[in-house]
């Protein structure tokens, strides 16, 4: 027979290591959250890079308008900042030697190379109208559709309310990037209405047939063992028909139900933080009136 306090004992073991087990597990869980949020903001900080250095100018060489290239030449800068501001996190969160593990991770991984290499092969041939427009494509695709991947784990994150002042720089930078891939996605109508029926129904084809296999290749390896790689690929999904739209054509994926969490973290409206002065976190247009001869008297 087995007494009392023997069975008590071999309970408390088992109990104990239960305890070993879930705190393993919770530790493991933890450190890859940690390193899915550095990989992903990693990504953006290549992308971001590229569309500031090569994207914008790309486009900028061929735009006449000056107002346009003035515009373009502003979004380039916030660009820079965008890549900036990921640097912050980085140096927030990582040690030095992390920072160097984690570009060594950018300049070896080959899906993200191969997405890199497929901007600047068109961003680097931009000498003609046909290149120019091109180059207007693949830059809404990456404002619209490209940085999503990347977007999807700080928003779901901040959404439970972990992360959130990183989330909050995330939820600035989108606020930016959706208005590029607009503007950029008007010029790209623009010049899309130049050419012919042939030329067009090219251009077209060639706008639906990029990036997409490289994308889920990438979000396979950034998320596969996380649970969230089928989720972010419908995500993709569901941006790449909002950058189609952008460029004045119709949604071409079929997407199911977004993460809800994710998709609220996409609005873009303006949010009044302080109740006082009114102050938030996105534009607004300035209000005048004109001015009266009674406005000069002291």
């Amino acid at each position: 027979w087995v007494s009392v306090k023997e069975i008590n004992v071999e309970l408390r073991d088992v109990i104990a290591y239960s305890l070993y087990m879930l705190q393993a597990l919770e530790l493991i869980s933890i450190l890859k959250e940690k390193e899915l949020y550095k990989k992903v903001l990693a990504g953006l900080t290549l992308l971001d890079t590229k569309q500031g250095n090569n994207g914008v100018p790309s486009m900028m060489n061929l735009t006449e308008n000056l107002q346009r290239k003035a515009v373009l030449s502003f979004m380039g800068t916030m660009e820079e900042i965008h890549a900036k501001s990921y640097s912050s996190i980085f140096m927030t969160l990582l040690s030095n030697d992390q920072i160097d593990e984690l570009f060594n991770w950018i300049e070896n991984e080959p899906t993200l190379q191969r997405k890199a290499d497929l901007i600047l092969a068109q961003y680097e041939n931009t000498n003609d109208n046909e290149s120019l427009y091109l180059s207007m494509v693949t830059s809404v695709f990456l404002e619209s559709f490209l940085f999503y991947s990347g977007f999807f784990y700080p928003l779901y994150l901040a959404g439970q309310g972990k992360m959130v002042a990183s989330g909050e720089i995330i939820s600035l930078i989108l606020r930016d990037e959706s208005l590029h891939g607009k503007y950029i996605g008007l010029l790209a109508q623009e010049l899309f209405n130049s050419f012919d029926k042939y030329k067009k129904s090219e251009l077209k084809n060639k706008a639906y047939s990029i990036f997409m296999e490289n994308e889920i290749n990438y979000t396979k390896t950034i998320y596969d063992g996380t649970g969230f790689t089928n989720e972010v690929i419908n995500f993709l999904k569901y941006n790449a028909n909002r950058a189609l739209e952008n460029l004045g054509f119709e949604s071409y994926y079929e997407v199911s139900d977004i993460n809800p969490i994710v998709l609220n973290g996409l609005s873009t409206e303006t949010k009044s933080h302080d109740f006082f002065s009114t102050k938030g976190n996105g534009y607004q247009k300035g209000i005048y009136e004109e001015l009266e001869d009674e406005d000069f008297i002291v």
